[in-house]
């Protein structure tokens, strides 16, 4: 990392590209010379963003000394990519603008400290290690283990930014550690982030755990964590949601045989705080909810 410097000493962004209005027509008849004229256009643009892109890398440094608590900031970089999206527009495929995104995001994450994540998967190179490479770079320092407990263990001992696991489901209950867990552990992301898989994508769910919690991105979904009694429905609790005010977009009850207790994740649309008074209102739970994270909402259709 470079010494430090003012931001007064970042210097000016390269002149962008004149108006479409002052701009000479690009040259069409590529068989009378037009071609080196266009791949000499390439050439100039491809020096442009460059510079741009260094630039960028200067103004991160500068965020890197201002002594902001974590590096990642997974809402902060979904509403980037959302805001970027919405003044996309040309021949180039929208998802090859995430893509770009996303992997520069992922650099320049690593430039403000060592970044890595902890994936759980099956095996090496799986579907759940695939879309942690397709979010988090294909360079970012990456090792797998065969259980969530040890994802959650590299985080909780600091040797992994980030741990990757399956989304939840009645086979996959590790949610349920975020509990207890002390320090705490949050969601703080999901993955894939765009939903238009296009063939050969891993089509697997995950989400992304981390120590720090997260950070709202605009378009959002929480997840909360309830202990009921073992007997209680989906119906009641979600009569009990909707009636303090939260919208349940899904719903996992998990009932351990010969427990008295019933564990309940249950996604919530919108960003929740822990001091959220409609938390308060829900009859059926044992002890106050717990909120075990947020992410942001997923874009390019549906899951």
């Amino acid at each position: 990392m470079s010494s430090s410097v003012s931001p007064v000493d970042i210097p000016s962004a390269p002149p962008g590209p004149a108006a479409a209005k002052d701009e000479p027509p690009l040259q069409d008849d590529w068989r009378n010379g037009g071609l080196t004229a266009l791949r000499a256009e390439l050439d100039r643009i491809d020096t442009e963003i460059h510079d741009l892109l260094m630039q960028r890398a200067r103004v991160v440094e500068h965020v890197a000394r201002s002594g902001k608590p974590a590096a990642f900031r997974p809402g902060r970089e979904a509403a980037i990519v959302r805001r970027l999206l919405k003044r996309h527009q040309g021949g180039l495929p929208a998802a090859s603008l995430v893509r770009i995104w996303r992997e520069l995001l992922a650099g320049t994450t690593s430039m403000q400290g060592g970044f890595s994540l902890a994936v759980c998967d099956a095996e090496h190179g799986a579907a759940l290690t695939q879309l942690a490479r397709e979010h988090f770079g294909g360079l970012t320092p990456l090792r797998v283990h065969g259980s969530a407990g040890q994802a959650l263990a590299d985080v909780s001992h600091g040797t992994a930014s980030v741990a990757v696991l399956p989304f939840p489901s009645d086979q996959d209950s590790w949610w349920v550690s975020l509990l207890h867990h002390e320090p705490r552990l949050f969601i703080i992301a999901r993955l894939p982030f765009w939903n238009a898989r296009p063939d050969g994508s891993p089509v697997s769910r995950a989400l992304v755990v981390a120590s720090t919690p997260p950070d709202a991105s605009g378009e959002d979904r929480s997840f909360l964590g309830l202990e009921c009694d073992s007997d209680v429905s989906r119906a009641r609790l979600s009569g009990e949601l909707l009636a303090a005010g939260l919208k349940a977009e899904a719903m996992l009850l998990l009932r351990v045989q010969g427990s008295t207790i019933s564990n309940v994740l249950v996604e919530i649309e919108g960003y929740l705080a822990d001091d959220d008074a409609r938390l308060s209102h829900l009859g059926s739970v044992l002890r106050r909810p717990v909120v075990i994270g947020s992410s942001a909402s997923p874009i390019g259709g549906a899951a």
